[in-house]
């Protein structure tokens, strides 16, 4: 049984909702998962997990939430090489590029994409919580 981690940084809800749909999809994959915020999460949980989805809205000028969850995530960053992950995220402006900036930085840093990030504006419609139970299932 793949043991997947859902860590995730929400200042609205939205993005937790995403993380909810991606632990859903996941589970019913036939992994174990384990939910984290990103103040729950750190390097020295990546090698318990076969895959780890990250979750993190777009903040400022299209970039990673910078007191909690991008100190986390460069933390983890060392430990990305080979290591299957997916991202996903909301946005409230602009047009995803904190997500094409942040997919090529894990892909310089050596992780394997397991499938196409998955962004939403504002909260989740069906489509995007669709796209969100399939990235959970593609971890696995």
């Amino acid at each position: 049984m793949s043991k997947i981690a859902v860590v995730y940084w929400s200042g609205t809800g939205n993005t937790e909702s995403m993380a909810f749909k991606v632990a859903e999809g996941a589970k019913a994959a036939g992994a174990e998962v384990t939910s984290f915020t990103a103040a729950e999460f750190s390097a020295d949980l990546m090698d318990s997990f076969d895959a780890i989805a990250f979750g993190c809205p777009s903040m400022g000028s299209e970039q990673l939430e910078e007191s909690e969850f991008e100190p986390m995530f460069a933390s983890c960053e060392p430990k990305l090489g080979g290591k299957k992950i997916a991202l996903f995220g909301s946005y409230g402006w602009g047009d995803g590029e904190w997500m094409r900036s942040w997919e090529e930085s894990c892909i310089a840093k050596g992780a394997v994409l397991a499938c196409d990030s998955v962004i939403c504006n504002e909260a989740p419609d069906a489509e995007a919580e669709a796209a969100c139970v399939n990235l959970g299932k593609a971890l696995v």
